[in-house]
């Protein structure tokens, strides 16, 4: 007995990428996905070459922005507390700024990234201070390793305090208080030393992100932030009293109306008024008028 239709294609059990998973195709279905997965490997190859290229580029253009950067920073010297102001409206690196912190910035006086020779493999983040009250350091360094070997990892500088002006102890203390009053703690709030000093997970670290894309590539326009703020304002409301200036003309003009409206209508009442008593003089003098006339009718009859 013949069968009718046409003859299914071979099914093929193929795998194909690096999933466990294998399936079956049929054969046209087969070469089809080989020929992807050949054609994913050249795009594959490109993009590597690509990032190789890349990071040339990145490391051409990184020394020749070197002495720009330092010439910016031998600027920077010459403005009182640049960079504590910076951070203060920055929205994110102010959000873990306590009050002590802010003072102790004051003293920062330069900031620096850099990226190692290998882009990829990690950048350090350098903050130099004058002498303070509350270390003995120049410079502290927090260091991020980004390698593709292994877990990212960071490591910090350790902070030489002077007796009785740890912060990152008193913060402590500050939430060991907090606790014994009971009041309600959700979470241990970050502290920009707290952060120096953390390095549970370096891959999850934004603060040190926002200093190195944000910050530390255009530090000028969160220092401007209340004076480009302040322009701002100054032109919205110029602005609104225009506003307000043409408002009020209107409103004039409707009251003008209004009072002739006003006006008008007291003049038609007195009109009215004058009207209505010149009627009444004259009914007066027609009844006088009448009266005279009564007489003269007498008189008549008295002659008869």
């Amino acid at each position: 007995m013949s069968s009718s239709g046409a003859t299914p294609k071979k099914m093929k059990k193929v795998e194909v990428g690096d999933g466990d998973e294998s399936r079956d195709y049929d054969a046209e279905t087969q070469k089809a996905l080989e020929e992807i997965d050949a054609c994913q490997n050249e795009i594959d190859a490109l993009n590597e070459k690509a990032s190789e290229e890349i990071l040339k580029v990145e490391q051409k253009y990184n020394k020749l922005r070197k002495p720009f950067f330092e010439k910016r920073n031998d600027l920077i010297r010459k403005i009182p507390n640049f960079w504590v102001t910076a951070f203060v409206n920055h929205p994110q690196i102010s959000a873990i700024l306590d009050e002590e912190e802010e003072e102790c910035l004051h003293f920062l006086s330069k900031l620096e990234v850099e990226e190692f020779e290998d882009i990829k493999s990690g950048y350090r983040i350098k903050f130099y201070f004058d002498e303070n009250p509350y270390f003995d350091n120049d410079v502290i360094v927090k260091e991020f390793h980004l390698g593709s070997s292994g877990d990212p990892a960071s490591q910090s500088t350790a902070i030489k305090w002077k007796d009785g002006m740890d912060l990152t102890k008193k913060q402590k203390e500050k939430q060991a208080q907090m606790k014994n009053n009971r009041k309600r703690v959700h979470e241990q709030p970050r502290t920009f030393f707290s952060w120096y000093t953390d390095h549970g997970d370096a891959s999850a670290d934004d603060i040190a992100e926002v200093i190195k894309d944000d910050m530390w590539p255009n530090p000028l326009q969160y220092f401007l932030v209340p004076d480009i703020e302040v322009e701002n304002g100054l032109e919205e409301d110029e602005e609104s009293d225009e506003e307000e200036v043409d408002d009020s003309v209107v409103v004039v003009e409707e009251e003008g109306d209004g009072e002739d409206e006003e006006d008008e209508g007291e003049e038609e009442e007195v009109d009215e008024e004058e009207v209505y008593e010149e009627g009444e003089d004259e009914a007066g003098e027609g009844m006088e008028g009448e009266g005279d006339m009564e007489p003269e009718g007498g008189e008549g009859d008295n002659e008869e």
